[in-house]
């Protein structure tokens, strides 16, 4: 059985590009990260954007299905243009029902059916990062890497995250049927009920061997999100593991898309008493480097990571922290390739836009962005494996922590 450890806040990075509408010109206001006051952005009027204007009084005057010139499905399109036109799928514009939506998400539940999704930033293709565990996603067979094709029967070709999270959440008890292409080229539709959603972060259970055989002398911590919660919760779990005297740990990451930058930062300081643990390089090229203090209650012990498909963002960043820095060997397959810092920047009419303000990079410099990272040690799960129930690379981390161990041993 698995113990859910609490659970805390959900990272607006995870759950707010989930809408887009709005205006045309707006005004932003600044969160304190950059500076006071606000900013206003005019993106009407006779220079840059002005030719919105005009074309916008040539269709009215001459478009052959006046019908379809509804002002607010315009604007729509157009910020949809804009923000598409980035190249950049972590930029998004959310809505003030949505961002109102979000803020529930916040607070620790949400009604759907509990996938973290993103956009593959080569093809546009919205992909599952991961299903929370115990949600109707993961009942209904979902699994990291699936592609969405369609959502109730509409082609997702061309959508933003924001327009397909936006489809697929709706309210406890409703279904929603999607179209998932799994990693194999496998199709199928999917009916899911919808549900609450409660956001876990930290799961400990006992583990076994391939043999069947308890594993005491590791210990295993799913963490599922990087939150103020989790850190706690991770803490006192890695206080307990050294107080118990475990051998090494096994933290799975193939579940989580990340969380909030700090929380990420902490947790890497539990393992490291020293080195970098990320560089932030900003859009004027500087670098920002964020290193470890000492004092971690998990730094000297053998640390073997768990990574795959549904390791994003803030897994990305501790798993190059970890490995760059000698203190964790990655089992699994490549990681998502989210390498971006977001920023959320509230708008004049309660909606707000998310935007990528800087990139991360691993302590040895490697880019995380639409590249991800592999593992030290690559075991790719089979259909087999997923019919079997048969969790073939926490067998492989388990034989290489008793064999490192064993190495060690005097």
């Amino acid at each position: 059985m698995w113990k859910a450890i609490k659970w805390g806040t959900f990272s607006l990075a995870l759950v707010l590009a989930i809408g887009l509408a709005g205006v045309v010109g707006y005004t932003v206001g600044d969160d304190g990260a950059g500076g006071g006051g606000t900013t206003t952005i005019q993106i009407t009027g006779q220079d840059g954007f002005g030719i919105l204007d005009e074309i916008y009084a040539i269709l009215q005057e001459d478009f052959v299905n006046p019908e379809s010139l509804d002002p607010e499905l315009l604007k729509i399109g157009a910020i949809n243009g804009i923000l598409q036109a980035l190249g950049d799928p972590h930029t998004v514009y959310i809505d003030p029902e949505s961002y109102a939506l979000g803020i529930d998400v916040i607070s620790g539940t949400f009604e759907g059916i509990g996938a973290q999704v993103e956009q593959d930033p080569v093809t546009g293709d919205i992909v599952i990062v991961t299903p929370f565990r115990d949600s109707p996603a993961e009942a209904a067979g979902i699994r990291a890497g699936d592609i969405v094709r369609s959502v109730d029967g509409e082609s997702t070709d061309n959508w933003s995250v924001a327009q397909a999270v936006r489809r697929i959440r709706g309210p406890e008890g409703t279904d929603v049927v999607l179209g998932i292409e799994h990693a194999n080229g496998a199709g199928e539709e999917v009916t899911i009920t919808r549900g609450t959603i409660v956001i876990p972060t930290v799961f400990i259970r006992e583990i076994e061997d391939d043999a069947g055989n308890p594993v005491s002398e590791l210990a295993y911590i799913e963490l599922q999100q990087f939150t103020d919660q989790a850190v706690r919760d991770l803490r006192e779990e890695l206080e307990r593991i050294d107080e118990e005297g475990y051998s090494g740990i096994i933290l799975d990451l193939r579940r989580n898309p990340g969380g909030g930058l700090e929380a990420t930062i902490q947790t890497a300081d539990m393992f490291l008493d020293d080195g970098i643990i990320l560089t932030e390089v900003s859009r004027e090229g500087e670098e920002k480097v964020t290193s470890a203090k000492p004092g971690g209650p998990a730094t000297e012990i053998p640390v073997v990571l768990l990574v795959g498909p549904g390791s994003a963002s803030g897994s990305e960043v501790l798993a190059c922290a970890l490995r760059d820095n000698g203190r964790a060997t990655l089992v699994g397959e490549q990681t998502f390739g989210k390498g971006s810092v977001n920023h959320l920047r509230e708008l004049s009419d309660e909606g707000a836009l998310y935007v990528t303000i800087a990139r991360w990079e691993c302590p040895n410099g490697e880019q995380i962005e639409a590249v991800g990272i592999q593992p030290d040690i690559e075991v790719v799960v089979t259909e087999e494996d997923i019919e079997a129930s048969r969790d073939r690379q926490l067998f492989t981390a388990i034989d290489y922590l008793r064999e490192s161990l064993t190495q060690v041993a005097p």
